[in-house]
């Protein structure tokens, strides 16, 4: 990768320090949606502005604002898994299988019925992602002429990926996606790559900005890291979240 604009001095954070970022944002997120607003906030509506369930309600808003680190993250470096990784058809298989696994939990944590088809765990959304980018890069390969009308092709492939992630009802739905496809096309310039993904963001979630402070940052380095963490804390901390929610709902 080319950059001349971040001095390599200010990169200091691995993929490591930036993965654990990301999870402890979406923890905290998740935490603060099933056991905060689902388990208390939701059930004391409507809220006195100046009371105690008013204050509640604004650390609330304060720690979701701070979940919004999480995604962006996550398309970062499901970008750069899918440029490095040993095995594309292994890393989908993996994001899908997770996905399947983690969608009770995920149902019962945070929406508190399972099914709930209306809302679908960010795995699908990472899982259709990957496969987006796989048919992009094989249309940009064709041997067409002129380039317009391949990168018109590329685009159109993207279209029926945008539909299905709404049709799915995925986690962030086509901006999701179009994240992603963003943060691709511009990874070969970090700080290009970094503003326009805040840009783009800042359109819909601005708190989700700063990440993309910490990814200007990102040196390149994997760190230290055990391997499936992330698959098997994904439907872990749910699991708990969805324990801690039904005591507490038995409780009150």
């Amino acid at each position: 990768m080319h950059d001349y604009v971040i001095s390599s001095k200010y990169k200091r954070f691995d993929a490591a320090f930036l993965k654990n970022l990301a999870i402890i944002s979406m923890l905290v997120d998740h935490t603060a949606l099933a056991l905060l607003y689902n388990s208390y906030i939701k059930l004391n509506l409507p809220l006195t502005r100046g009371s105690f369930q008013h204050h509640l309600y604004t650390l609330y808003k304060i720690l979701r604002g701070f979940g919004r680190l999480a995604f962006p993250i996550f398309c970062f470096f499901l970008v750069e898994g899918f440029i490095y990784t040993h095995s594309r058809i292994q890393y989908l298989i993996r994001l899908v299988l997770f996905g399947i696994v983690s969608e009770p939990v995920f149902d019962l944590a945070l929406r508190g019925s399972f099914p709930y088809p209306k809302h679908e765990n960010v795995m699908f959304e990472m899982a259709l992602g990957l496969l987006m980018l796989w048919v992009f890069e094989s249309v940009e390969r064709l041997p067409l002429h002129p380039d317009e009308l391949r990168l018109a092709l590329q685009f159109a492939a993207v279209v029926p990926f945008i539909v299905a992630a709404q049709k799915l009802h995925l986690d962030y739905g086509f901006k999701g996606l179009l994240l992603i496809l963003l943060l691709y096309a511009l990874r070969s310039q970090r700080l290009l790559q970094c503003i326009g993904g805040a840009i783009f963001i800042s359109l819909w979630e601005w708190p989700a900005v700063f990440s993309f402070a910490a990814l200007a940052l990102y040196n390149g380095q994997r760190g230290k890291q055990a391997k499936y963490f992330f698959y098997i804390f994904y439907p872990g901390h749910l699991l708990l979240l969805t324990l801690i929610s039904q005591y507490l709902t038995k409780a009150g």
